[in-house]
């Protein structure tokens, strides 16, 4: 699915982590590693490529009975088209997913609000056939969501994240540090990655948009929104080529490079 598009208020760059600030801006300057008392810092998210993406679905569709793989199938391109958090997607009921409205109204939100998901067409046509298959395998399920395991229950976190290490393996995925590894919430990294830097790639105005993914994010505002422009070395580049373009236009408004 493309990211989302729209305008919206600017979120003001006090709002974001003072790495990014000084990457941007000399003038901002850097309390010295150590001499606050340390704190937890966020790990760097682990962003999937598209052949990842593809490695996991055929791996997901040689889990040896028909309707886990369906459901596994299901359940990684929905994460990947619509940066949902893992578990929004486990708390989606039959009537949540409208096939033909083609949209998914997320109900379960960790900031305890509802909004409406578009769906792509291929998105769509890709859940009612799980949707067809699901209701063939199992057609007495427990209870009314539209994941279902084998059992007909639910999906719920400590299984499903069990079950995507082993598809992550199976596919030839590896942590690329004791802290960033590949996991269902990834999905949701990498979706908000691709958007904004799809957007600093076509010379969008970011800081009007970011208000517009984080509420397709279901954040409780921008700030939360921002963290990735820091965490990911790629975005921090283009927005520091950004910031450079910007003082090349407006010279007199900058002080002179060190």
């Amino acid at each position: 699915m493309s990211p989302p598009t729209g305008t919206g208020t600017g979120c003001t760059r006090s709002a974001c982590s003072p790495g990014y600030l000084h990457t941007l801006d000399h003038r901002h300057e850097l309390i010295p590693q150590g001499l606050l008392p340390g704190q937890y810092t966020r790990a760097a998210p682990y962003i999937f490529t598209s052949g990842e993406v593809i490695a996991l679905m055929r791996a997901a569709g040689r889990l040896g009975r028909r309707l886990p793989a369906a459901t596994y199938q299901a359940l990684i391109g929905m994460l990947a088209v619509t940066g949902m958090r893992p578990g929004e997607a486990y708390a989606l009921d039959r009537g949540d997913v409208d096939l033909n409205g083609g949209t998914v109204t997320i109900t379960s939100s960790k900031n305890y609000t509802c909004r409406e998901l578009p769906l792509h067409a291929t998105t769509v046509a890709a859940l009612a056939g799980y949707a067809r298959l699901r209701d063939q395998l199992c057609p007495q399920p427990a209870g009314p969501s539209f994941l279902v395991s084998v059992r007909g229950t639910r999906l719920n976190s400590p299984v499903a994240g069990g079950v995507f290490a082993g598809l992550a393996r199976a596919a030839g995925l590896r942590a690329r540090s004791p802290r960033t590894r590949p996991v269902l919430r990834s999905f949701r990294h990498t979706f908000a990655v691709n958007a904004l830097t799809g957007w600093y790639q076509a010379g969008a105005d970011v800081d009007a948009r970011m208000p517009v993914l984080s509420s397709w994010l279901g954040h409780a505002g921008p700030r939360s929104t921002y963290w990735y422009i820091s965490a990911d070395a790629g975005l921090l580049a283009l927005a520091a080529g950004r910031m450079a373009s910007v003082r090349g236009q407006h010279p007199a408004g900058w002080p002179a490079e060190p």
